[in-house]
């Protein structure tokens, strides 16, 4: 089989398909490759335990998508797109039952931080003010190529001088150090040491207010919205949009190279895809170059780099079917769409130790998923489908015993707090770190962020020391996954700066793009 096409995109996760649909915009002639037999990478929906139950196969809620104007500038809503919130958006359940909560209403929240702190309340008030302020900016920032010139003078003028420079800080302090400096109880650095944890960087890792305060703020804002019917409704969207140019069951096994150029690519069955303009890559950095490319067609230093490229932690996930909603015995958890369960601030400074030195936590850090209560289309009234994950070290040997153990012990801390849980529950799937990366190739030993979110691993040094560009050492070809800058997370950002970097190779400008990009990579080689 053979196609000639103006760009083939390998893989169809939502960076793939944003560049595919940026591409298309632009008038290209777009082919979409994927291995899967249905497309969406990690955005996917199934009914894995009984009909009538949606589970969402691997992420779930997407704060950074409802944010994104990436995915604001696609109008995915004329393509079935539509967004539904739980009551509240998380709470943090203590290991004595307390419980911090976090909610669209600013007020509610601060008088939740406030019960584990006086004073709290205003200060949690002051961070989503300053929020407010550079809200705009800071994403346009983060989502753009390294380093965001207009978006970084943006945000110096809604600041000044020196307030820019101690929000920079901020950003790379860890986040027990961000919340003893503002705060007085533990509940709001809860808050923001558990959706640090949403990475694999514990309350103590340099930059992990970083992505702490990002998410709680969006959280502030936005909530933490799903697409009601299932995650695969943002996927069906994008495919919609993008036409019937998305090619299941078609896995790319070579991608050609000819005089430092990306030709096209080569299929399982040999079938060959000439790319007249670019090849975008939707899979993880490793995958790509040392796999697809190959190490002869690269810079030593790009190889040696690959070495040392480190992968986040993996994953042990397990879905449930429910005959009723958990009966937490905290009030504030049972409206929230997620639930941040397994220990006080110590305890996930512990737990985050633990998996550093390659050990299973004793007591497992629980990310839980309420999607009924969230969406009410995902499984029949008065049940709920329910989902939970927790991080382990990667490496790990995982038989179905002993998974079948480790989930147990999950349901077992899931009733200290909600007495009657096992008793709910009427099937259950379970996934460790192989069986998530036989389900979707990019999750490589139960990564789900496609390399450490670990700040030697961010910005021009993601996925590798360079530019923070999706360009790569070969003309044409583009690194469009959640491995380049900005990294993990469903906002589309990746996929949309690969297609930019694609349009500017061959605007007007094209040679001289060329002869720049060739040129940083040779400086940095």
């Amino acid at each position: 089989m053979s196609d000639v096409v103006d760009a083939v995109v390998i893989g169809s996760g939502p960076n793939g398909l944003v560049a595919a649909n940026l591409l298309a915009d632009a008038g290209w002639d777009v082919l979409v490759l994927e291995a899967a037999d249905e497309p969406g990478g990690a955005v996917r929906t199934a009914e894995l335990t009984e009909p009538g139950f949606r589970h969402d196969l691997f992420s779930a809620f997407y704060p950074l998508g409802a944010a994104s104007p990436v995915i604001a500038g696609l109008g995915l809503e004329r393509h079935g797109l539509r967004w539904r919130r739980a009551p509240e958006v998380l709470a943090h359940v203590l290991p004595d039952d307390r419980a911090v909560v976090l909610s669209r209403d600013v007020d509610r929240t601060a008088a939740s931080v406030e019960e584990f702190g006086a004073g709290d309340g205003d200060a949690w008030r002051a961070e989503f003010a300053l929020w407010q302020r550079v809200r705009g900016e800071l994403i346009e920032a983060l989502m753009r190529p390294f380093p965001p010139v207009r978006a970084g003078a943006g945000l110096l003028g809604a600041l000044g001088a020196g307030e820019a420079l101690r929000f920079a800080r901020s950003f790379v302090q860890s986040v027990r150090a961000f919340g003893d400096e503002r705060f007085s109880g533990e509940g709001a650095s809860l808050l923001l040491a558990g959706n640090a944890m949403h990475t694999d960087l514990g309350p103590d890792q340099a930059a992990g207010a970083a992505f702490g305060w990002l998410l709680s703020m969006l959280g502030q804002d936005v909530g933490y919205p799903v697409p009601e019917g299932g995650a695969g409704v943002l996927t069906q969207a994008l495919v919609r949009r993008l036409g019937g140019v998305v090619r299941c069951s078609r896995p790319v096994t070579r991608v050609v190279v000819a005089g430092g150029r990306a030709l096209g690519v080569r299929d399982g069955s040999g079938g060959f895809v000439r790319a007249r303009k670019a090849v975008l890559a939707d899979v993880p950095a490793p995958a790509l170059y040392l796999g697809l490319v190959g190490s002869e067609f690269l810079p030593p230093s790009l190889v040696s780099d690959l070495a040392r490229f480190e992968w986040d932690d993996a994953t042990i996930k397990v879905d449930w079917a429910l005959d009723a909603p958990i009966p937490w015995t905290a009030p504030g958890a049972r409206a929230a769409g997620t639930v941040h369960l397994g220990g006080d601030f110590n305890g996930l400074a512990f737990t985050s130790t633990e998996i550093a030195c390659g050990r299973v936590p004793g007591t497992p850090f629980l990310i839980m998923g309420q999607m009924t209560t969230t969406d009410p289309t995902r499984s029949p009234a008065g049940t709920e489908t329910a989902w939970a994950y927790t991080h382990v070290p990667r490496g790990e040997s995982w038989s179905a015993d002993r998974l079948r153990r480790r989930v147990d012990e999950i349901e077992a801390l899931v009733e200290r707090h909600a007495p009657g849980f096992r008793d709910l529950v009427r099937a259950r799937v379970v996934h460790g770190p192989t069986d998530l990366e036989a389900r979707n190739q990019s999750l490589r030993g139960g990564s789900t962020n496609s390399g450490t979110a670990a700040i030697h691993q961010q910005l021009v040094f993601r996925p590798v020391p360079g530019l923070g560009r999706a360009d790569t050492p070969v003309d044409r070809l583009y690194l469009s996954s959640a491995s380049a800058h900005p990294g993990g997370g469903v906002h589309g950002a990746a996929g949309a700066n690969a297609a930019r970097a694609a349009l500017a190779r061959n605007g007007l400008a094209g040679d001289a793009y060329r002869l720049l990009m060739r040129g940083l990579h040779r400086t940095l080689a």
